[in-house]
């Protein structure tokens, strides 16, 4: 079973670009959409560009988790937001986000584990998120037939869960309804600049005029940004996921230890993946940022498996032009969906480890697999915040944690780029971390 979103996909949003609007909005995953949507509500027009398709790479590919728990704390309150948001999305679209509040549970083997946890709830009690440490008996008792010899656990009734590939197109729809131009299969190859401020973009299709641009690119922010002269440590790494034959309900909601993850889709079966393993490809972006990596490599050395090179067209591959003419094809037009293999050899010791977690239902029967690119940062928290460029906005390096944490960025981002107070502090996503001598402080591993 090919993934519901390639290149093959029909083109579903084709509006054609005006000469001019307030703001292009860089990207089509759900901080570019969510974004798009508050700038309109806030009255500007917005146009939104996609080189692929809308949601096409991470933000389809994710887990489908919109969970408070085990957030950093710079992005918990923003997170409190954005569920708040969620629930109201829902209640005006019906389900055709494929939203529920079924819970996010995390389980543990080890004290070190539970300690971890506990640290954490002293986040969850400042917010007031409704997050409980368990027993391993109150463990064991949520997950039906469960029998992995779990300590204990760190649960969270209010987080929820979403359909990456139905719920971002479906919020892009009412986006559009509302008044932004989107137009898929349009890459914008650069920035017009006037007097060193953004006055324009140009994509593949023309030139559209703007006073302020945005760009939430996600695995490809860090080429569009280099070749303006912005640098920026993110790296991508390959998440793989699968999703099984329905299987009996053994929670409603999403779970984890650290073997495997899963979530109860739409469709009756199962969302699994590895619980923290995935891949990373090593490019030049991996030598130029190794000295800002080397805090959470040495943390978690073990979860990563390093492969030689990107594959061809990749924004880090090495083959990837750094440079471009803006009146010719850039490398955003020759690869326009991230659409990596997904490790099946690290699903399937997630079928394992499943299956003894488990045993009345044995191994989970795959239906289809599928890689996505997570666009990474040092200390695992995004940018959100002004570029060096005087117009230009950058949110990116969501760490995996985009999808549930999209539409409350999107409206921080939106009054950010707008000048008006975001309501949040904004000090932990700051771009300047990363030169001004700061020291890497990598958020919780939750």
């Amino acid at each position: 079973m090919s993934f519901p979103i390639s290149e093959a996909s029909p083109i579903r949003f084709a509006a054609a670009l005006p000469a001019r609007a307030d703001v292009v909005v860089i990207g089509g995953g759900v901080i570019g959409v969510m974004t798009a949507w508050f700038l309109r509500e806030r009255g500007l027009s917005v146009v939104l560009c996609e080189k692929g398709r809308i949601a096409g790479e991470q933000s389809s590919r994710n887990w489908g988790w919109v969970r408070q728990q085990g957030r950093d704390p710079g992005e918990l309150p923003i997170m409190v937001e954005s569920l708040s948001i969620w629930k109201q999305l829902a209640a005006e679209m019906g389900d055709a986000l494929g939203f529920r509040q079924a819970g996010v549970l995390y389980m543990a083997k080890t004290q070190a584990e539970i300690a971890g946890f506990e640290a954490w709830t002293e986040h969850a009690r400042a917010h007031q998120v409704d997050t409980r440490l368990l027993t391993a008996g109150e463990t064991m008792a949520m997950l039906k037939g469960a029998a992995a010899p779990w300590t204990g656990g760190l649960f969270t009734a209010s987080d929820a869960r979403a359909e990456p590939w139905v719920a971002v197109p479906a919020l892009a729809a009412v986006a559009e309804s509302k008044g932004v131009v989107i137009r898929e299969g349009c890459a914008v190859r650069g920035l017009d600049l006037a007097a060193g401020k953004v006055a324009g973009v140009v994509t593949e299709a023309g030139r559209v005029a703007c006073d302020h641009a945005v760009v939430a690119a996600g695995s490809w922010s860090r080429l569009f940004l280099e070749s303006h002269g912005v640098s920026i440590p993110q790296l991508s790494v390959l998440a793989s996921v699968a999703a099984t034959e329905p299987m009996p309900e053994i929670f409603p909601g999403n779970a984890a230890d650290d073997d495997f993850a899963f979530r109860r889709r739409a469709d009756g079966g199962y969302s699994i993946a590895p619980g923290g393993e995935h891949d990373f490809f090593i490019g030049r972006g991996a030598f130029a940022s190794l000295k800002y990596y080397l805090t959470v490599l040495r943390k978690d050395f073990r979860s990563t498996k390093f492969r030689l090179a990107a594959p061809k067209g990749f924004p880090d591959a090495w083959g990837t032009p750094r440079r471009w003419a803006l009146d010719r094809e850039s490398p955003f037009e020759r690869q326009r969906i991230l659409n990596p293999a997904p490790n099946m050899a690290s699903l399937s010791k997630v079928q394992d480890s499943f299956a003894r977690a488990f045993p009345s239902l044995g191994r989970p029967k795959l239906k289809s697999a599928w890689g996505g690119m997570i666009d990474s940062l040092p200390d695992v928290v995004p940018i959100v915040d002004h570029a060096p460029i005087p117009g230009l906005t950058i949110a990116t390096g969501m760490c995996g944690h985009g999808f549930g944490i999209g539409p409350g960025m999107g409206r921080v981002v939106a009054d950010l780029v707008m000048g008006r107070p975001t309501g949040h502090d904004l000090g932990r996503f700051r771009l300047s971390r990363f030169s001004d001598g700061s020291p890497i402080q990598p958020g919780p591993s939750l």
